[in-house]
């Protein structure tokens, strides 16, 4: 279950919602005067990180490439160095 917070277009009245991702779509048709409110920028859904995946595991965890080369030596392996 997902928390929505919302806000009444005409009123202003601010509130909390909890149900599914699939309820709230029809929530949102049923209920038109209400809004997500993102003011609140604890509840407002964001991205996660920022930047290459691969560069910030070659520079958390030196090693790692080491450990991927010694499995690319396997028989059928797949494995390829990042």
């Amino acid at each position: 279950m997902a928390t929505y917070p919302v806000v009444n277009t005409k009123t202003g009245e601010q509130k909390e919602v909890m149900m599914s991702i699939t309820e709230w779509d029809q929530w949102c048709k049923d209920n038109p005067d209400w809004l997500r409110d993102y003011s609140d920028p604890s509840t407002m859904p964001g991205v996660g990180e920022v930047g290459e995946w691969k560069d910030k595991l070659r520079k958390s965890k030196p090693g790692w490439n080491d450990v991927l080369k010694k499995a690319q030596k396997s028989p059928g392996s797949r494995v390829k160095p990042l």
